[in-house]
């Protein structure tokens, strides 16, 4: 087993040492990540997640679809950035549960020497990273508790420091996270941060929940996810290009998940049964 630090703010004295011993992973209510992970076909989720997941596949079935290709996009993008532009660090934030292969796995398969820290602010999500995450011998992983919305928390962290050295490229991923951020919180606004404090050469993939598809369904599970207490937004092509507003989109640019560079064995998926818009940029 590689090494690992795991680290979650003040609720732990140093890496390797952290506490989280009767923290409440409020398992009778539904969660953003299990709902997530029982529509990709994990094990990590309740009852309620999974009723809050079947009346959000009613409203639109395609959903899991859509929910896999996003999860297959990620792992195109961290293939492609480590093979085919040399990236050797990775900022995974909303890390969400982890489903193999990770990014360290996808990353350290092509380099083990990569480095990964992974961000998130939910102790249900910790406690697996925790378990699941380990680096190769080579490279090393961490996760750090931190909200997207505190961008300081994350890049000023003294463990994220120990792990990357910002002062060299590093590719940040925001996969299936900035649809829980909502436009009071500006997250064009957090992206530009975030990439303002990485150093030229660095890298945004990201992707955005959309309606554009199948504006009828898609807004089905807007409307089931925000009545079960999970906030979520839906944006249109023009609001997710404002994300990489500022940088070199690689191609083929913003498409759909699914057009991103697919795998030539690729079975076929039609447009209307994918509600992700998804891109890669590099900051000049």
């Amino acid at each position: 087993m590689g090494r690992a630090d795991w680290v979650s703010g003040e609720r732990q004295g140093g890496p390797g040492r952290e506490s989280w011993t009767g923290v409440d992973l409020r398992m009778d209510v539904p969660h953003s990540a299990r709902v997530y992970d029982y529509l990709i076909g994990g094990k990590t989720n309740f009852a309620p997640d999974r009723v809050a997941a079947h009346a959000s596949v009613q409203a639109w079935p395609a959903l899991p679809t859509s929910m896999r290709t996003t999860r297959t996009f990620m792992e195109r993008v961290v293939r492609h950035l480590a093979e085919k532009h040399g990236v050797r660090q990775f900022l995974d934030v909303g890390t969400g549960i982890p489903t193999s292969p990770n990014v360290h796995e996808l990353a350290q398969a092509v380099a083990p020497e990569s480095r990964v820290v992974y961000v998130d602010n939910d102790p249900i999500v910790l406690t697996h990273a925790r378990a699941l995450m380990s680096s190769s011998p080579e490279g090393r992983t961490a996760y750090l508790d931190a909200d997207l919305r505190d961008v300081d928390s994350i890049l000023d962290s003294p463990a994220l420091r120990q792990v990357l050295d910002l002062s060299r490229p590093v590719a940040l991923s925001l996969i299936a996270i900035v649809h829980f951020v909502l436009d009071a919180d500006d997250p064009q606004g957090l992206v530009r941060r975030l990439m303002d404090r990485l150093a030229p050469g660095s890298f945004l993939a990201l992707t955005v929940f959309t309606g554009d598809t199948d504006p009828v369904g898609v807004g089905g599970v807007g409307r089931e996810y925000n009545a079960r207490g999970i906030p979520l937004q839906i944006r249109d092509r023009a609001e997710t290009l404002a994300f990489f507003d500022g940088y070199e989109l690689l191609d083929p640019g913003v498409t759909l998940v699914h057009h991103w560079n697919p795998d030539p064995d690729a079975a076929p998926i039609r447009d209307q049964d994918i509600a992700m818009y998804g891109g890669v940029a590099v900051k000049r």
